[in-house]
């Protein structure tokens, strides 16, 4: 029942928790950076570098947009930001860890979790205008169905195996 060679789909489930893995890897390390910079050098370095370098003309819509972020950032949000970095990064790495370990209670908390950072995306891009947060929101819905279609899938394959009830295996307990 279990194919050896890994399919198309689980190719790009792999590359989806690879994805997902490197977000909260780099929302971690970067909470930790807002702790540890003060917020006139995050302000200095978007104005200086990020705006002119790479964002184009400083008085061009994106740079102005990043610009402006920052200097909501740098006025008050920054607790939130550190919070929101830090625990979005951690539940994301936690999530990544249990689904790589086929561990099946983790895929209905995954949907769950990823869900819940779309309608939160998507709302705060409502409120904020953002450009980022939507496409973030889109990543995260494609990451959804994925692991959906992976749930579905270890599912009817442990079933096959023995009749076990498929959602009271422990980690690691998946063979493919």
């Amino acid at each position: 029942m279990t194919s050896s060679a890994p399919t198309r789909t689980d190719r790009l489930f792999r590359i989806a928790l690879l994805v997902k893995g490197a977000d909260g890897a780099a929302e971690l390390i970067g909470a930790l950076v807002l702790l540890l910079v003060s917020g006139a050098a995050v302000h200095r370095i978007v104005g200086e570098v990020l705006a002119r370098d790479l964002l184009g003309p400083p008085d061009g819509t994106l740079a102005r947009h990043f610009v402006s972020g920052t200097t909501e950032f740098v006025s008050g949000s920054r607790t939130f930001a550190v919070l929101y970095l830090a625990l979005h990064g951690v539940v994301k790495l936690g999530l990544v860890v249990a689904l790589l370990r086929k561990w099946l209670p983790a895929y209905p908390v995954a949907v769950l979790v990823l869900g819940a950072f779309v309608v939160y995306e998507v709302l705060r891009a409502i409120h904020t205008g953002s450009f980022v947060l939507p496409f973030l929101a889109a990543l995260d819905i494609a990451i959804i169905v994925v692991v959906i279609r992976e749930y579905v899938v270890l599912r009817r394959e442990r079933a096959a195996l023995g009749g076990e009830h498929p959602d009271r295996s422990g980690p690691g307990t998946g063979s493919r």
